[in-house]
């Protein structure tokens, strides 16, 4: 396997491998890194359709990218999904899933002219004071000591970062910052979160600072995630004949390993209730999804609190069961033995009462039911205890739901913290009382929120205790590479498996695992995309300067007369011309 950039790689199409058509394929979960690389085995592998199976816990495909209809609770979103134009792998997948809503169109044609038709961008980013502007300007407001500090994090090496926390690099002037805000809200970094992490993100996302105050750089689906993502792409599968073994839980992989190479044996599961496996031949890959963000997650409803389950999480004692086999296949508890720090909580709100979108309105500046972009991202409370953040994505957000009808998805950083108006911490609350705590936050009268809250809405709280579990300090080793070195016919996918190239919580990093793991164990003579290279290019690094510098040129010191003539000689130059473009002289 490789590594490609250009049109030459992204639109040749590779050979068939040799034997392609003996191969079968296992995959271990349903979620977005095995379906899409049961796409790449078979539009790019050559692995016929009905010699691959996936074998999943749940009733259905999806894993963290869900959305459903729940008859007695209501819409239910676990969480959203921020895409952005440089996902190489993801849109090298959607690309040959036909559309389910536009003829002869693929899922990519769709997401691309959509968003050319209604462009992101949000017209408030931030409230305060019961949903008023909060009046940041979009600037960050980083002092020198913290832009000198974000500095030292980017130049700082993997190794110098590994397991560290970001509250170890960073003091209060960057904490207390406009960017600090917008960016762990936008990806739900917490303060003890891995330093390493932070820098990943600030090299792979380093065009899109200047984004960060109005998302005016993400794009996101029509629909729900499930239904604008992960149900063409499951109906594909199944029209090529992939199967699907729902209600599996597998339990545990055996191994063959000696000193030069390691080799799978057998799958053992639970299928509804009764034990069962496959052992696995010569001819034989599995793809084990490692770790999950929404294992033991609760569902609440408007009356009942969503619960904290610590109890055992079944994919990750498979992991467990795996690693203790070989350490190159990483250390699972470095992730799921802290749960409150890995824990946040989210909830979905489906208005019934026609005056709750009007507040929507007045703070998102735009028609919630238009059909068009609403919040344009995440709406911060930045004055919340609970940290409150919200967004309303185009509407409808499900394909059932009501004309009168709008989806909100909130969710919490501090869910242990009590409210400002419900005086209990998220953890504690029942849907309507955080719907009540959410509609304080709106600017909804006092008086009024009562009512609105016990008949206006309907909410599902979601406690979801790994779900930024990848975010914990870690070292090198802790996650194993998606195909260990000796490895013959198995591979780590999703967002515990080890690509150094990208970085987890993001619909890319699951699809490049599955692309990398697909093209490796298969032999595949196609170049996997590199990632974006915005983090290598002069031009992109000299305008997120002038941006986390708020637009404040840099000063020369010394005499007058020296900064002049050293000004001018800049002038006369490439390099003059790209800083002044930039705005830093």
């Amino acid at each position: 396997m490789y590594y490609s950039s250009g049109n030459y790689e992204a639109f040749a199409r590779p050979r068939v491998p040799d034997g392609a058509e003996r191969k079968h394929a296992w995959f271990v979960g349903a979620g977005l890194a095995s379906l899409s690389s049961a796409v790449f085995m078979i539009r790019d592998g050559g692995v016929p359709g009905e010699n691959i199976t996936i074998l999943e816990k749940l009733k259905l495909p999806g894993g963290a990218l869900d959305g459903i209809k729940e008859p007695k609770r209501g819409f239910v979103i676990r969480g959203g999904r921020e895409m952005e134009d440089h996902f190489e792998c993801l849109w090298d997948c959607f690309r040959s899933i036909p559309s389910l809503e536009v003829e002869g169109a693929s899922v990519l044609d769709e997401f691309y002219w959509l968003n050319k038709d209604d462009p992101n961008y949000s017209l408030q980013r931030v409230t305060e004071s019961r949903g008023q502007d909060a009046r940041t300007d979009g600037l960050f407001t980083l002092n020198d000591k913290a832009q000198k500090e974000l500095i030292k994090v980017f130049l700082a090496t993997r190794e110098e970062m590994e397991g560290k926390r970001i509250n170890e690099v960073f003091g209060r002037d960057f904490l207390d910052s406009n960017f600090w805000l917008y960016w762990r809200t936008m990806f739900a970094f917490e303060e003890w979160h891995s330093a390493l992490e932070m820098k990943l993100y600030l090299h792979r996302f380093i065009h899109h600072i200047g984004g960060l105050p109005d998302f005016s750089t993400l794009k996101f689906t029509k629909y729900n995630q499930y239904e604008s993502l992960v149900l063409p792409m499951t109906r594909w599968l199944m029209d090529q004949e992939v199967r699907f073994q729902f209600e599996t839980d597998v339990t545990d992989v055996d191994f063959d390993i000696t000193a030069k190479r390691k080799k799978a044996t057998r799958i053992q599961w639970v299928h509804q209730g009764q034990p069962g496996g496959v052992d696995l031949t010569d001819d034989d890959f599995v793809l084990m999804t490692i770790g999950s963000l929404v294992d033991n997650s609760d569902n609440g409803d408007h009356h009942t609190p969503a619960k904290l389950n610590r109890g055992p999480a079944s994919a990750w004692d498979l992991w467990k069961r795996v690693a203790r086999k070989d350490p190159s296949f990483g250390r699972p508890e470095v992730f799921c033995s802290s749960i409150d720090q890995s824990k946040w909580e989210s909830a979905t709100v489906t208005t019934l009462d026609e005056r709750i979108p009007e507040y929507i309105r007045k703070i998102a500046k735009r028609d919630p039911f238009s059909g068009r972009v609403v919040t344009g991202g995440i709406v911060t409370a930045r004055d919340s205890r609970w940290l409150l953040s919200w967004t309303v994505n185009r509407q409808p957000h499900f394909k059932q739901q009501p004309k009168d009808q709008i989806v909100v998805w909130i969710y919490s950083l501090f869910v242990d913290r009590p409210g400002d108006y419900v005086r209990k911490t998220m953890a504690e609350c029942t849907g309507e009382e955080i719907t009540q705590e959410w509609l304080y936050h709106l600017g909804v009268p006092v008086e009024e929120i009562p009512e609105l809250a016990a008949t206006g809405a309907k909410c599902v709280p979601v406690m979801m205790p790994y779900v930024t579990s990848f975010f914990l300090p870690r070292k090198a080793g802790d996650r194993p590479d998606v195909v260990p070195e000796g490895a013959t016919n198995f591979a780590f996918i999703g967002q515990f498996a080890e690509t150094s190239r990208d970085c987890i919580f993001t619909t890319e990093y699951s699809v490049r695992t599955g692309m990398e793991a697909a093209y490796q164990l298969l032999d595949i003579e196609r170049g996997v995309p590199e990632v974006f290279g915005s983090t290598y290019d002069v031009r992109s690094l000299l305008a997120a300067t002038a941006r986390l510098r708020d637009g404040e040129p840099v000063h020369l010191r010394g005499p007058e007369a020296l900064r002049k003539r050293l000004i001018a000689r800049l002038d006369d130059s490439e390099v003059g011309q790209l800083l002044r473009e930039a705005g830093l002289l």
